[in-house]
């Protein structure tokens, strides 16, 4: 089953992460206040970077590692700066690696 890791843009300009399974149908429960939180407060928010995953639980993962990034952090990956990310942390984006992500991110091996 398809999945997504997503970042929107609130109005007022600040980024949220998040992962499901049905992107189409999250983006508008987000614009409609249908979850209470921090996008409800900020409305309406703009999808800026979609990624695509063969497995929910491949997209929580990176959306967990997103969510503890800094804002310029997540405007490389969605830039698709491999340089700055790189130079931002040690990322975890690769052109060059297999994963089960329809782009190129890498994901953390389980221990």
């Amino acid at each position: 089953m398809k999945a997504w890791v997503y970042i929107v843009e609130c109005s007022d300009g600040l980024y949220y992460t998040g992962s499901t399974t049905n992107l189409e149908q999250r983006i508008s429960d987000h614009n409609t206040g249908r979850f209470d939180g921090f996008t409800s407060f900020r409305l309406p928010v703009k999808l800026i970077w979609p990624e695509e995953f063969t497995d929910i639980r491949y997209a929580i993962v990176l959306e967990r590692q997103i969510k503890g990034w800094s804002r310029k952090k997540k405007e490389a990956l969605m830039n698709e700066n491999i340089n700055l990310l790189h130079n931002l942390s040690g990322s975890t984006y690769s052109k060059n690696k297999k994963h089960s992500s329809t782009r190129s991110l890498t994901l953390p091996r389980s221990e």
